[in-house]
């Protein structure tokens, strides 16, 4: 066991019950493309019980294969969608006896995380992030914005929503520390227009807009926090085989919290570059990042050069590595 200082909370503390050097990586929404696991789903039978399940209703055959995009794009579809994704490469990555030594997602995969650690069975995780995915995409009525904010500290744009906050009245808050120099704003569509107003005064690089359905991570999805909430008590959460990074605190946490941390994750920032700092002080070498189209590589090289990190994007990127 490691310890490792706790960088979401300085001066802290923590274990990170690492054993090995390879962690599994998931994206979230944003990382969608129509056509994502055909190939997948054409060459691994293990693959095929995956996008075949009826546990949501869908065809996720139809939904992930064909889109299209419009509905792809729907959070209340891109969560199953990419959930479907994942659990087919982890699925085929067991098969081959392939494991993780720690694992991380994005938002909605943080659920794919906790499928690859074994908290999570699949019908389990369709029906979760299907579920999910419908009580975000019903929770926003007001105009609602979020941002990409480029060349800033943490500080800096942290400084700039508070002000934003005060002088509005209205919500904004910090919702993804994605990577050193890029922090994600969300909220009310009229407080985050004035943080970006002030961020760009004092010397933001970029501030880009988000195609999203929603003020994701903000106090704004109190209400589907608590819908959330009352489904996990409902469902069996199976002890971690691997340790999880969660979103909420950029740490491990013991089975009994990860009812608790997914439902604050909700309204509360996913803290990515504090978890990869994390895997990288506990001795994390390589991150295998499972998404339908390279998101997170990125991110993690402008925070841990020197992790490497392998994008399992199709079958014959699935191919290189269970043969390598």
């Amino acid at each position: 066991m490691t310890n490792v200082t706790d960088t979401a909370h300085p001066g802290g503390e923590l274990a990170l019950p690492v054993s090995g050097t390879t962690a599994w990586a998931f994206a979230g929404q944003g990382a969608q493309v129509p056509g994502m696991g055909r190939d997948i789903y054409e060459a691994y039978p293990e693959a095929q019980a995956v996008f075949e399940s009826t546990a949501v209703g869908l065809d996720l055959k139809e939904l992930c294969f064909k889109g299209p995009a419009e509905t792809l794009d729907d959070t209340r579809y891109t969560q199953v969608g990419m959930a479907a994704f994942a659990a087919a490469v982890v699925a085929v990555l067991r098969s081959h006896g392939l494991r993780c030594d720690a694992a991380l997602g994005l938002s909605l995969g943080e659920y794919n995380a906790l499928y690859a650690a074994g908290v999570l069975g699949t019908d389990d995780l369709l029906s979760l992030l299907a579920y999910r995915g419908a009580v975000m995409a019903d929770a926003s009525t007001l105009p609602s914005r979020m941002t990409a904010v480029f060349g800033m500290s943490d500080e800096e744009v942290e400084a700039a929503v508070h002000e934003a906050a005060s002088a509005t009245g209205g919500v904004v808050a910090c919702t993804n520390y994605n990577c050193p120099g890029q922090v994600v704003i969300g909220g009310e569509e009229s407080a985050v227009l004035a943080a970006e107003e002030l961020l760009t005064e004092r010397g933001a690089k970029r501030c880009v807009p988000l195609k999203t359905s929603g003020p994701f991570h903000t106090s704004l999805m109190e209400r589907p926090a608590a819908l959330l909430a009352e489904r996990l008590s409902k469902t069996r959460l199976k002890p971690q085989e691997v340790p999880v990074v969660f979103n909420a605190s950029a740490q491990t946490s013991a089975d009994a919290d990860v009812q608790e941390l997914l439902t604050r994750q909700m309204t509360s920032p996913v803290r990515f570059a504090q978890s990869i700092r994390l895997l990288e002080a506990a001795g994390i070498e390589t991150i295998i990042e499972v998404a339908p189209q390279k998101v997170l590589a990125g991110l993690i090289k402008k925070t841990a050069p020197d992790i490497t990190v392998i994008t399992i994007e199709t079958a014959d990127d699935l191919r290189k590595l269970v043969e390598s």
